[in-house]
């Protein structure tokens, strides 16, 4: 079975709904509230139809496809973090005490509140059923918004950023405990929802404008800053395999990591034209290679066995062309796919 992913349409509510419900722990960004989704659909449909020139309050909704039309996974691109509101953080630094009279020299690591991460872009709202194909949905999903983002550099920023969930154990999450409950007095999970539902902005109102000096919290939560939950290990593992790097930020509500790249180190690709064929030319050595086409209005990507001729043309067969919808002669950004899970060496 192959995968295909594309732009989400308000046709996709009631599996992007179930999915959000589905989702444990919840996702702040992607709220299980049927009118916010639905606006968030129409927001999403809107910005892909329009020509934009630089990053704003835009957000890009994607899903996963199977070949029999199955939504089984989706994800979003927020154009800036902070399009709306401040996106707050801490910044993970560190200040020197220092005496000459008392012959002392102290570096103390910090917890600073940041909203500088609000002018970056943020990949997120990732979530699967459970479906067999989930895994590599995933992979896709991680893959085909990066291919968005160099497919149309001028609506996202220079920075790119992933935020994972932070550490839990035993139902509990250390650093919440640490620091957040004292300032909140209220758990964790209560505040998570609260965020999914409504404005973050309070998050950074509430908690102390003041660095936090590591020293002073409890070993628990220390430990668990920069942390991914174990459900994320994989996909911290995945998005190092993409380019990105742990950010010196982390989460403010669980002191999950947060990733960053630059949009520039992304994987930039060929534009080559179509040609349709049932088979490989002659000499060809067909590659695994994620296409995606031009047309502004839609977006839609899937991997494809093709190869690339001695004209400079992106050779497919009829197949793959009707999946993407493109036609012969007609411009796709070609990027070469690494072959990491079940499928997604096969053609779309």
């Amino acid at each position: 079975m192959s995968l295909i992913v594309r732009s989400a349409t308000p046709a996709d509510l009631d599996a992007i709904m179930a999915m959000a419900m589905m989702a444990r722990p919840a996702l702040t960004n992607l709220p299980a509230d049927r009118e916010r989704l639905k606006a968030r659909l129409a927001l999403s449909q809107a910005a892909l139809s329009t020509g934009i020139d630089r990053p704003g309050d835009e957000q890009y909704m994607l899903v996963a496809e199977t070949d029999s039309g199955e939504v089984i996974a989706t994800a979003t691109i927020k154009a800036l973090a902070g399009g709306r509101e401040a996106y707050y953080t801490y910044r993970q630094e560190t200040l020197i005490h220092a005496s000459q009279q008392l012959d002392v020299r102290r570096e103390v690591n910090i917890l600073s509140i940041s909203h500088e991460m609000s002018h970056a872009t943020l990949l997120c709202a990732l979530a699967t059923t459970d479906h067999d194909q989930a895994a590599s949905a995933r992979h896709l999903l991680r893959a085909a918004r990066l291919a968005l983002i160099v497919r149309s550099p001028e609506r996202f920023a220079p920075t790119l950023f992933v935020a994972l969930s932070g550490y839990r154990e035993a139902g509990r999450t250390p650093f919440w405990d640490g620091v957040g409950r004292h300032f909140f007095s209220r758990d964790f999970d209560e505040i998570h929802r609260a965020a999914s539902l409504g404005s973050r902005s309070f998050i950074g109102e509430v908690m102390p404008p003041f660095p936090l000096y590591l020293p002073l919290l409890d070993d628990q939560a220390r430990e668990a800053i920069g942390r991914a939950g174990d459900n994320h290990l994989e996909a911290v593992r995945a998005w190092q395999r993409e380019g990105f790097r742990l950010s010196r930020h982390v989460d403010l509500l669980d002191g999950g990591p947060l990733l960053e790249a630059s949009r520039d180190h992304l994987p930039h690709g060929q534009w080559l034209p179509v040609q349709i064929a049932e088979t490989m030319p002659e000499n060809a050595c067909p590659g695994t290679m994620l296409v995606t086409p031009q047309r502004l209005g839609d977006f839609r990507t899937c991997v494809v066995t093709a190869a690339i001729n001695e004209h400079g043309q992106c050779v497919m067969d009829a197949n793959s062309a009707r999946r993407l919808s493109v036609e012969a002669d007609e411009p796709v950004l070609v990027i070469p796919f690494g072959q990491t899970s079940d499928s997604e060496g096969r053609p779309c």
